[in-house]
């Protein structure tokens, strides 16, 4: 095999526009760094490219779980799977899918969002899972672009000097809650490291994973668990036995790890949350569903 044939697969940025994501529904209680709101047309296509409703959808990197719980809502698996290293955020979720939803959900409703009361809360010791998922969801919507990693400070300004409360929403978050609930059946979550869980279901044809690692480059800055050994990612990746979709921020270390595993990937637009416009990577076991 000559090097032309070895890399056909790998392709080029495309001059496609970013995906408004305005026009994707708004499922997550998260404001959430690095989420993939935008990406979900793309998550639609790749799942209808092969009979995904058949199959168990592995979330490997929960965050925000737009992923998951579109898959949920909109019956694109038959279950799905979501992992999640973060204690905070998993706390979130633990309690969003058990008993304690409906406790969170009037808890955020009836909040009263003031500094004094915010304080409080955030300084409140040996919290219940219940209590840390509240915490989470409150610095997630009144800290600086929803960072939750160590530096990351309250909202000064926000929209329309609104300050804290520029993206606390009470109702629209209680919903979003209670209506994640009406789908828990779905949904499997494990708090945990998804290298120690990786194994239980690579071997597996009727699982799909989606793969979505903190981003390479501003990961530090962006997630309290940013440190992820990228090849060894890679490695494991390549033993799964069904489909497969990574996404990646746009880095020379991951295109050559793509390359060095065969894999194609191709660079798509996307819009941050100042509308610079960056591409990431997609990279799967095939990509002919794309174009």
């Amino acid at each position: 095999m000559n090097n032309l044939e070895l890399f056909k697969d790998i392709r080029t940025p495309q001059t496609a526009s970013p995906v408004n994501v305005a026009s994707v529904p708004q499922r997550s209680p998260f404001r959430y760094p690095g989420g993939k709101t935008w990406l979900i047309p793309v998550i639609r296509k790749w799942l209808r490219s092969f009979k995904a409703s058949e199959t168990t959808l592995v979330d490997c990197f929960g965050g925000g779980g737009i992923v998951s719980l579109t898959a949920a809502f909109e019956n694109r698996a038959r279950h799905i799977v979501m992992i999640e290293l973060d204690a905070d955020i998993a706390a979130v979720w633990k309690t969003i899918l058990g008993e304690d939803n409906k406790w969170l959900a009037n808890k955020i409703f009836r909040f009263d969002l003031a500094l004094q009361n915010v304080e409080k809360e955030l300084t409140r010791p040996n919290q219940s899972i219940r209590e840390a998922a509240f915490c989470t969801i409150l610095r997630n919507r009144i800290f600086h672009g929803g960072i939750m990693a160590k530096g990351s400070g309250l909202i000064k300004h926000g929209e329309n000097g609104k300050g804290i409360a520029s993206r606390w929403y009470p109702k629209t978050i209680r919903d979003r809650i209670l209506a994640i609930h009406q789908v828990k059946e779905k949904i499997s979550f494990f708090h945990g490291d998804i290298f120690k869980v990786f194994g239980k279901y690579a071997d597996k044809k009727d699982c799909c994973f989606f793969i979505d690692p903190p981003y390479t480059v501003a990961g530090r800055r962006l997630y309290t668990h940013h440190q992820v050994d990228h090849a060894k990612l890679f490695d494991l990746t390549s033993r799964i036995k069904g489909n497969f979709l990574m996404t990646y921020d746009d880095s020379e270390e991951i295109r050559d790890l793509a390359s060095k595993f065969n894999f194609p990937y191709e660079a798509i637009p996307m819009k941050t949350t100042h509308h610079r416009q960056k591409n990431e990577l997609l990279i799967s076991n095939k990509l002919d569903w794309l174009n």
